[in-house]
């Protein structure tokens, strides 16, 4: 087996590549511009702008990878709101790219994919419930995983997942729990919305189910997330609690107060079933990650 990671620089890229090579897996991690990740040697690494279809064809013949992880994406909702044509480009145009120099090799093509490729109206959405994408991003995550689904070739995988949590290194963007952590130890103000309901994910966990199914070669769609669903200000406090940290900066407000560009499913969540069965998943709470972070 030898996996090609994209979005290598990212939180999910950097966790997958630290099992890979904890497990003695050969990979090759992949994002654009230098190496970012202290764990990764470079030796293990090369730019490489998923949008260059030169690129990508130099990258693929050199390694020839049996496996592709497609972790890289414009994943910032309101950005992707104000820029449709960067979203598209990036989540679409560049997978299908990603997709069909796979094609061509022969590799199994893994996409991964979001929650917010539903509306939020019923939770606990299960692999063949139907997307109804409320923004610019989750119809972007749609039409990338409809070019799979509809292709004649079946060697893929879709992992959609939900806020993916925990430490890398030189990130560009935080997460909910640690940004969560650092202010309430600075007793910042925090203003958390308690409208929207997420299942929180660790990211060490998303990224051994992201290698199992390889493994396995389990093709089609793994819903992928944490255990629990709760309110994004329930995260906070379980975080502050965990911790022995003071809620007294925490305000309630609700999504009305924020005037994002973009809108976003009130409530999601997973049906774990299917990736319980097939893969053994068995994700961790939050409390028992929290001292990890």
């Amino acid at each position: 087996m030898r996996i090609l990671v994209t979005g290598s620089n990212g939180l999910l890229g950097q966790k997958i590549v630290r099992q890979l090579k904890k497990r003695k897996i050969e990979f090759l991690a992949t994002s654009k511009g230098k190496n970012r990740n202290l764990d990764c040697e470079d030796l293990k690494y090369v730019s490489m702008d998923i949008c260059s279809e030169e690129e990508i064809a130099q990258v693929f013949n050199s390694f020839l990878p049996t496996h592709v992880v497609h972790t890289a994406a414009m994943t910032n909702v309101d950005a992707c709101e104000l820029n449709p044509e960067d979203c598209y480009e990036t989540n679409v145009l560049a997978s299908k790219k990603l997709f069909n120099e796979a094609k061509k090799i022969g590799a199994h093509f893994q996409l991964l994919s979001t929650d917010f490729i539903f509306d939020g109206e019923k939770g606990n959405y299960k692999e063949d419930d139907k997307p109804n994408p409320l923004s610019i991003y989750a119809k972007s995550k749609v039409d990338a995983e409809q070019f799979l689904i509809t292709d004649s070739y079946s060697n893929f995988s879709i992992v959609r997942t939900i806020i993916v949590y925990g430490i890398g290194n030189n990130l560009s963007r935080t997460n909910i729990v640690c940004w969560a952590k650092d202010a309430l130890s600075k007793g910042q103000e925090m203003k958390i919305i308690d409208d929207q309901f997420r299942a929180p994910t660790w990211a060490d966990d998303l990224a051994w189910a992201c290698i199992r199914i390889c493994e396995l070669n389990k093709k089609g769609v793994y819903h992928i997330s944490g255990p629990e669903t709760m309110s994004i200000f329930n995260v906070v406090e379980r975080v502050a609690r965990h911790f022995g940290l003071s809620t007294e900066t925490l305000v309630r407000t609700d999504s009305s107060t924020l005037n994002q560009p973009a809108k976003r499913p009130t409530k999601t969540g997973f049906n774990l079933t299917k990736a319980r069965n097939e893969l053994g998943y068995n994700p961790k709470t939050l409390e028992e990650t929290l001292d990890f972070i």
